[in-house]
């Protein structure tokens, strides 16, 4: 089985408990894979016993300040640090053309004896294949967010077991194409669109794709509670329901 940890669930406000939506991919074979990092991932990894040298491949999703703002300062641990293996990047020309632009901002390649880091860009097409390892093969999909957004079904190579996830999105025909009879979906619940779903938004999603399991992600955490939208989402959808919290894990 492949693990899932989720190292942060909150959508773009966030607080103490609840950081940024972003989460790990652990196989058996080759180093975690790290989606998204609008804060400090390096810090949760170590804080779990995983060592940051492992990590080599980062999925960045888009280019708001909740999903990259955390990829200079992490690059910059990791030079400090030593780092001398590579590390690869994959996503959408829109993000990582920019988050490339941010690093020559910062003079990186002024940085003595920086570690070797590519940049590999996809396409946006539907069912685009985003990344591939012995552990999982994963498929991007374009959904309907404020600037181009991708989100993707996670296929665990070793059982056939699918992890999709919504990312930010309002609902669209594509956020069903990747939570079809998915064994578990994880969907954003961060509030009404344009750009985003509710929680019973995520439900209707859910039973329309035919998912097995239904996790919330990204939903809203300042002045507000967020054990509501389990009952919420369960309004339209009759399969378990779970809320994301920062540091859960799970296996598919």
């Amino acid at each position: 089985m492949a693990r899932v940890i989720i190292l942060g669930s909150s959508g773009a406000v966030c607080n103490a408990c609840h950081d940024y939506s972003h989460f790990l991919l652990i196989g058996k074979e080759d180093g975690p894979v790290l989606i998204d990092a609008g804060s400090n991932p390096l810090d949760k990894i170590k804080r779990l016993g995983i060592d940051s040298l492992a990590l080599q491949d980062i999925i960045l999703t888009h280019f708001h300040s909740d999903h990259v703002a955390g990829v200079p300062n992490m690059l910059m641990h990791m030079w400090q640090m030593g780092r001398k293996q590579p590390l690869r990047f994959y996503g959408i020309p829109h993000c990582l053309d920019r988050v490339e632009g941010t690093m020559d901002m910062y003079g990186w390649e002024y940085w003595p004896n920086f570690y070797p880091v590519s940049f590999t860009r996809i396409g946006m097409g539907d069912d685009t294949l985003l990344f591939e390892n012995q552990d999982f093969l994963i498929r991007s999909f374009p959904v309907v967010h404020f600037i181009p957004t991708i989100g993707m079904r996670i296929t665990n190579k070793h059982n056939g077991k699918v992890l999709a996830y919504s990312c930010d999105t309002e609902p669209c025909p594509n956020a069903l194409k990747i939570g079809k009879n998915a064994d578990i979906f994880i969907h954003e619940a961060g509030g009404p669109p344009p750009g985003h779903s509710t929680a019973r938004m995520a439900g209707e999603a859910a039973t329309a794709a035919g998912a097995k399991e239904l996790r919330l992600i990204h939903y809203q955490v300042w002045n507000q509670d967020p054990e509501t939208l389990v009952p919420e989402a369960a309004q339209a959808y009759s399969g378990p329901i779970t809320l994301c919290r920062d540091f859960d894990e799970f296996e598919f």
